[in-house]
């Protein structure tokens, strides 16, 4: 247990400190690199535009990744009085957390990235965060690709150029032929590569359950639900302005009768 809850707040620290990382290498590194083009319009420029996607996918990321921690899920052991005890007869598709030390419903799973539970109240904002995370990382992947291929004038035509990027460059590195700077974006680009699809694993697992009307928890206790349109699920958990929610992160716990109904 001490292990667990180390690793909760461990891995928040991590998760900012890549965050702070990216951002950084995005405003000294790559944006510099992309001013130098005189031919391209001031309006629509390289780098105008690299640096307002960018906003857009990390305000997303961090925004989502702020709500998920805020709005923790329904602590029903609260609610009875029992915050810190397990209750005799918890109700259906619930779980006790034990690093939390609460009973949540719709439990989900617990993310130790946000050190917080995923469930009723939180499920949109723990989709759309690893959506835009993923889509910020990889997106620092294609920026980090550009740049080392313009400095190191390195040509990725070909599929294994990547995959054979970083055994050349610790080679070259250890021979002074690469700079510690350098070196140091290669490894973040496969970083950012891993993040990124491990994020994409997470949400496309993550709609999958939620078009089935199940969580995490149901499945790994083979708990039966009950079958209804996937629309409904979907609207559950996204809510009426999900449209919205994509643009702008915002918190949205679905329908009025969805709050008090326990699936």
């Amino acid at each position: 247990m001490l292990a667990l809850r180390l690793l909760n707040v461990v891995a928040p620290a991590y998760f900012l400190c890549i965050s702070l990382v990216t951002f950084v290498l995005q405003l000294f590194l790559f944006l510099p690199s992309m001013r130098e083009d005189p031919a391209a319009a001031r309006l629509f420029s390289p780098a105008l535009l690299h640096g307002a996607l960018f906003l857009f996918l990390s305000a997303n990321a961090l925004g989502n990744y702020v709500l998920v921690i805020q709005n923790s899920p329904d602590d029903l052991g609260a609610c009875q009085g029992t915050s810190t005890r397990r209750p005799s007869w918890p109700p259906p598709s619930t779980h006790f957390c034990r690093v939390c030390a609460r009973v949540t419903l719709r439990h989900d799973h617990h993310c130790f990235f946000t050190g917080n539970c995923i469930g009723s109240r939180n499920m949109r904002n723990f989709v759309l965060f690893c959506l835009y995370t993923s889509l910020a990382c990889l997106y620092s992947m294609v920026a980090g690709v550009a740049y080392i291929s313009a400095v190191l004038s390195i040509s990725f035509a070909h599929p294994l150029a990547f995959l054979t990027l970083l055994p050349t460059s610790i080679s070259q590195f250890f021979s002074g032929a690469v700079l510690g700077s350098e070196m140091f974006v290669i490894l973040m680009l496969y970083l950012w590569f891993a993040i990124g699809l491990a994020c994409a694993g997470f949400c496309c697992h993550q709609l999958l359950l939620i078009l089935r009307g199940q969580t995490r928890h149901q499945v790994r206790k083979g708990v039966a639900v009950r079958a209804r349109p996937w629309r409904k699920n979907l609207q559950e958990v996204f809510g009426k302005r999900w449209l919205l929610g994509l643009l702008v992160p915002m918190f949205n716990v679905g329908s009025e009768s969805s709050k008090q109904r326990d699936k």
